[in-house]
């Protein structure tokens, strides 16, 4: 007999995949302890978790599932040919459908570069508080993307407008949003994504209290602090609006001992991702204000699962021992913010617990 978490390892199937399909009726334990109520299953069931992981990981139906592994141990597999033929050929119409839909955004993409005109600014000279500028780098840096194939990704927005400077970066899966208050720029907004490499760099420059001096002059970005200077190109592509990506609508809100969440996310139970083989943890939010890293992985209009690392990152660069905790549902952004500091903020993408 082969645990749940065994046979979780074994298959490549996660064990709250595990819990969905007993309880959808496609791969039943064996036996299930009365009390504890935890699974356990046979051996012979281990090729048929791996052949539903397979499956899975090619997006076929639970209904088709449920009928190639009805038929995958009979002698006629005529059947389930039948069944990997069928879905096969609704993947291929669906990529063609797909392919057909790219090829008309890229053409409104096409028309929309032709008629913008690029902006093309003076340059701009402002003052920033070193400690503030090496604490917005620091909520903000954990969230920057490594996907080489999205570039634009793989630094930090700068976004100055008016007395303010937005530092912003995302990888997709977590975004990181910090404010800075500046002086000296009083004119229109000016963006500039600055690569990883260079804003370590600048970061490193900030061990003093004394203001530095920032400066973006066409597609070159410096930053002064005393004697010493850094410079680099930014990165030429546009970021993304993040603006559009914050606002969220209220949720359940939680105002948590961050050391103490930190120490039970740490030590907490820990999930696995299936495919990724990233650990998630699961965060129970509830009306009374409380937070609780839930042992087991059931679905609940409460519960919130998230990567177990980005988790903990975030929970860091919140840098207050006091932290916020906020989400509408367990599909929606968890959002982790400064009960002090509105303008600084992380958003985590949940992984749903059905999945």
């Amino acid at each position: 007999m082969r645990s749940i978490g065994e046979m979780a390892r074994a298959s490549g199937l996660g064990v709250s995949a595990l819990r969905f399909y007993d309880r959808a009726g496609v791969l039943v334990p064996v036996r299930v302890d009365p009390v504890s109520g935890y699974r356990w299953y046979g051996e012979e069931q281990l090729d048929e978790a791996r052949v539903l992981a397979r499956l899975r990981r090619a997006g076929m139906p639970l209904a088709d599932i449920r009928l190639v592994l009805a038929a995958w141990s009979g002698a006629d597999t005529g059947l389930v040919r039948t069944l990997l033929m069928a879905h096969l050929r609704r993947l291929e119409a669906g990529l063609t459908d797909a392919r057909g839909e790219f090829s008309t955004l890229r053409a409104l993409l096409d028309q929309r570069e032709n008629h913008m005109t690029p902006l093309h600014t003076a340059p701009v000279h402002l003052s920033v508080p070193a400690p503030a500028l090496a604490a917005a780098l620091d909520a903000v840096r954990f969230a920057v993307g490594t996907d080489p194939e999205l570039p634009v990704l793989g630094g930090i927005l700068f976004d100055i407008d008016g007395d303010g400077l937005h530092t912003v970066a995302t990888d997709r899966y977590r975004m990181a949003v910090a404010r800075t208050a500046v002086t000296g720029h009083g004119g229109p907004r000016v963006q500039a994504v600055v690569p990883t490499p260079l804003a370590d760099a600048m970061r490193a420059l900030l061990s003093g209290e004394e203001p530095v001096r920032l400066e973006l002059d066409g597609d070159r970005v410096t930053l002064e602090a005393g004697d010493r200077q850094v410079a680099g190109h930014r990165l030429d592509h546009e970021f993304p609006d993040y603006r559009r990506l914050v606002h969220l609508p209220a949720g359940s809100r939680a105002q948590v001992d961050a050391p103490a969440l930190r120490k039970a996310v740490e030590t907490g139970p820990v999930h696995q991702q299936d495919g990724s083989g990233a650990e998630l943890s699961v965060l129970e939010l509830t009306d009374d204000g409380t937070v609780t890293v839930r042992e087991d992985a059931e679905a609940g209009q409460d519960r919130i699962a998230v990567n177990r690392e980005y988790l903990l990152q975030a929970l860091n660069a919140g840098a207050r021992d006091r932290l916020v905790l906020e989400s509408t549902s367990p599909t929606a952004p968890l959002a982790i913010r400064r009960p002090d500091d509105e303008h600084t903020f992380s958003l985590l993408m949940p992984v749903r617990l059905e999945d």
